[in-house]
């Protein structure tokens, strides 16, 4: 070997050996910040415990620097309590034991809001609106809602005893439940609309939801006749990742890429393929989303998107193209981390931009076009990233009067059906039951009686305004004009309810029907005046205006 080429090798050795060392050295570095961290924080923990005034709880202390720590990461990077794991097997799974209802809080009161059909709470005869008075005997006044909800689940086949009080009842009563695994089936509903398209409303990206799926498709096509296809995914806040891809694959050939991850860990990098052949990959479909669907559901959606394979109607996702995965931690803790980012075939991420640009339900809000990038699906439309999927059509829906909010946040509605539920024994199909003048006339005698009042925004926005003028000493001087405006804002309870009676009957109708037909019940009554459905089978009745939508001269979302 020539010294030239000696040098040369022996000088690439020494740059190999200078950067493993410095990568040790780096390495070794971080792991003293860690320990040395650590440390402080055990020592600091020790002393509060040892010295604080006031009885320290080392637990809820240690959960709440661990939360604050993760929450500067992102929203989704969380710590699971071992207290906390039924919950955790629930939303992956839909599983659980217990007795198979949801409970809400109202005033000072725990409630059941919804008992599920066909599971312990409704075999036991609890009906929606029943107030919890003691749950294995202990009084749940001063409990929360997760406190009760803790004492209701347990070991399946053993029973627990609540104490309830009906209202229209003067006596409570005492029953035993007993306790069961409880699966909530993720697809909520499926059936015919508009004659010949089938529909078929997914919850959640639970394990096993793409097989449920696939037989309601089967069903639907092969038995019902269904000539098109809608998946609603409205509200649906995701799940499984494995389960998105089943889902996906239903409705697209085999070996197509559907989704792919990307991670600072190469073990996280992998691409997700259509193993299967599908159910059907020529039926015409439409994916329905609203800002509440988030990841799993975005990945379907987008995807299909991306593929041509379906028309998006609705509004603009959720914006949550992060991928978690669950590490074990110690005393059967779980600390759950985003590992990865999502890229659906297009090349684009879900993911928002930032956290920022978020509404106040957390979706994505407005992005400016600059600080997003344009992308192709399979058939050259373009479509952009920088938060959420966008559909292809867009729905916009009116928002509740603030009348109509106030009525459900202040129980009104469901109080109401409670009552009607009590002394209404049975009612007409979901699909045929209606909110004439004599039950609406109910509902406004119903409200006289428990001295229903509220104010709009723009009331509230006035008081504080007058209230800063009286103090700045302003209100004197313009006090004529307080008043005009006051009486110009000041709501008409009776007028109102007869200017937004659309939208209240629809309301008082779901929940009456949830009460007799349970959730699949109140969705049947729901599709009937659905503004987003009827814009659906339009689509659907109109093949040119439906293919044309999956064309690349369809540049700009349609309304």
């Amino acid at each position: 070997m020539s010294n030239k080429i000696l040098k040369g090798a022996l000088g690439v050795s020494i740059v190999i050996i200078l950067g493993l060392s410095f990568w040790g050295f780096k390495s070794d570095q971080k792991n003293f910040e860690i320990s040395k961290n650590l440390d402080i924080f055990y020592t600091l923990v020790r002393e509060l415990n040892l010295f604080y005034v006031d009885e320290v709880k080392p637990d809820k202390l240690i959960k709440k620097g661990i939360d604050e720590m993760l929450d500067t990461l992102d929203p989704y990077t969380v710590f699971i309590p071992e207290s906390e794991m039924d919950d955790f097997k629930f939303m992956t799974t839909g599983e659980y034991a217990g007795i198979g209802a949801m409970i809400s809080k109202r005033k000072n009161q725990i409630i059941v809001a919804e008992p599920y059909e066909g599971f312990p709470a409704q075999k036991s005869g609890l009906r929606a609106g029943d107030i919890f008075l003691e749950v294995d005997g202990k009084p749940v006044d001063k409990m929360v809602v997760s406190d009760v909800s803790e004492i209701l689940k347990g070991p399946a086949k053993n029973p627990v005893k609540v104490k309830m009080q009906r209202p229209g009842e003067k006596k409570p009563f005492t029953i035993d439940i007993v306790r069961e695994e409880i699966q909530i089936d993720p697809v909520t509903y499926y059936g015919m609309i508009g004659g010949k398209s089938g529909y078929i409303r997914l919850s959640s990206f639970t394990d096993g939801c793409s097989e449920n799926i696939r037989k309601a498709i089967l069903n639907l096509r092969d038995t019902l006749g269904a000539t098109s296809l809608v998946l609603d995914l409205r509200g649906n806040p995701g799940g499984l990742l494995g389960e998105a891809v089943k889902v996906t694959n239903l409705f697209v050939n085999h070996g197509q890429e559907i989704v792919t991850t990307k991670g600072k860990v190469s073990q996280w990098d992998k691409t997700y393929r259509a193993t299967d052949q599908p159910v059907d990959s020529i039926m015409p479909l439409i994916v329905m989303v609203n800002s509440g669907s988030a990841s799993a559901s975005e990945i379907v959606a987008g995807a299909l998107q991306d593929l041509d394979r379906a028309v998006i109607v609705g509004n603009r996702t959720f914006g949550k193209g992060l991928v978690q995965t669950t590490r074990d931690l110690s005393y059967n803790t779980k600390l759950k981390v985003t590992t990865a980012k999502y890229y659906i075939p297009s090349g684009r991420c879900i993911q928002a931009l930032d956290y920022s640009h978020r509404n106040t339900d957390g979706s994505v809000g407005n992005i400016p076009d600059s600080l997003t990038s344009e992308f192709k699906t399979k058939n050259g439309r373009k479509v952009k990233d920088g938060g959420g999927v966008t559909p292809d059509i867009r729905v916009f829906q009116d928002t509740l009067s603030t009348l109509a909010y106030k009525l459900v946040q202040d129980y009104m509605i469901f109080d109401f059906a409670t009552d009607f539920a009590y002394k209404q024994k049975t009612i007409e199909a979901p699909e045929k039951f209606v909110v004439g003048d004599d039950i609406y006339n109910e509902f406004r005698q119903f409200l006289l009686e428990k001295k229903f009042s509220y104010q709009s925004r723009s009331e509230q926005t006035l008081k504080t305004l007058i209230e800063t003028a009286k103090r700045e000493r302003y209100f004197e001087g313009a006090q004529n004009e307080f008043a005009a405006l006051e009486k110009g804002l000041t709501l008409n309870l009776s007028l109102d309810l007869g200017k937004f009676s659309d939208e209240i009957r629809d309301l008082i109708k779901d929940e009456i029907v949830s009460r007799y037909y349970f959730q699949k019940g109140a969705i049947i009554a729901a599709l009937g005046t659905d503004i987003e459905i009827k814009r659906v089978l339009s689509l659907l009745n109109s093949p040119a205006e439906y293919s044309s939508a999956l064309l690349p001269t369809t540049l700009h979302p349609k309304k």
